[in-house]
């Protein structure tokens, strides 16, 4: 294990790194744990509102990624201080990425549909980092030897190739492909061959005249999303605290038939 640890971690310069992603996780976790105990009105967390204003915690992360990422910049790539700023870094990146539907919406979305797409980035963002460590590089430069590294024709043709598959299943309306295959070029090469999805910017361009391809790219997303947009659905409800819509429509018109019924029903919840 200690030879694993500095063959692969230590030798490499990854330490900081690894220190980032574990600080970038334990950060989201336990934000999400705080506020979804604020939501519920439980322990002793409130939120921070000096003279009214509602302080979000996307501006404390933004103050540790400014300090963390100068921190690394100016330290040594072995150094405590280096070890200490990939930290900082990770913190603060963990709360502005929380929020990362708050800055995209620029609206306060952290409870509603919306706010999905901020525990979808986190997970994306863990997931590459984790590939990085892994041993995997952007855009299959990690796929070259040491020797060919060393031309620069061979790596700069390897990462077009590579951005460009990445930026074709982008085109395709495959975010999620694009963004693993920055590091892992076979699931880009995949994404950029497969059918696009239904009104993507490919499907209106290339589908437009092309009634059994559009038939047959619809059919295959709503194959897809039938499999694993519930599960995900169910992971994203999981991590954030956000509830089915679905779910919570349903039991809205159980209420509605109990009162119908004169059977009264419980009372509406934050939830």
């Amino acid at each position: 294990m200690g030879h694993w640890w500095e063959r692969n971690i230590v030798d490499p310069g990854k330490l900081p790194l690894l220190l980032a992603l574990l600080s970038f996780v334990f950060s989201f976790l336990v934000t999400r744990v705080i506020t979804r105990l604020i939501r519920a009105g439980r322990g002793p967390f409130k939120n921070i509102t000096p003279g009214g204003l509602h302080v979000h915690h996307v501006v404390p992360g933004v103050v540790l990624v400014i300090i963390g990422g100068f921190g690394a910049v100016g330290s040594g790539g072995h150094t405590f201080g280096a070890g200490l700023s990939a930290v900082l870094f990770g913190l603060g990146a963990g709360l502005v990425l929380d929020e990362f539907a708050l800055i995209l919406h620029l609206d306060d979305v952290y409870w509603s549909e919306q706010g999905r797409k901020s525990v979808e980035v986190v997970v994306l963002t863990a997931a590459m980092v984790a590939l990085v460590l892994g041993g995997f590089l952007p855009f299959g430069v990690n796929e070259l030897s040491p020797g060919e590294r060393h031309s620069r024709g061979l790596v700069v043709m390897n990462t077009a190739t590579n951005f460009f598959l990445a930026l074709i299943a982008l085109w395709k309306g495959k975010p999620r492909t694009a963004v693993f295959g920055t590091v892992i070029p076979f699931v880009a090469l995949i994404g950029a061959i497969r059918l696009a999805r239904p009104g993507s910017p490919y499907a209106k361009r290339f589908y437009a005249h092309r009634p059994r391809a559009r038939a047959k790219a619809g059919l295959r997303a709503f194959h897809h999303d039938r499999r694993w947009a519930r599960p995900r659905r169910r992971f994203e409800n999981f991590i954030s605290g956000l509830s089915d819509p679905d779910r919570e429509r349903e039991r809205e018109r159980e209420r509605d038939r109990q009162r119908s019924g004169g059977g009264g029903g419980p009372g509406h919840g934050c939830g």
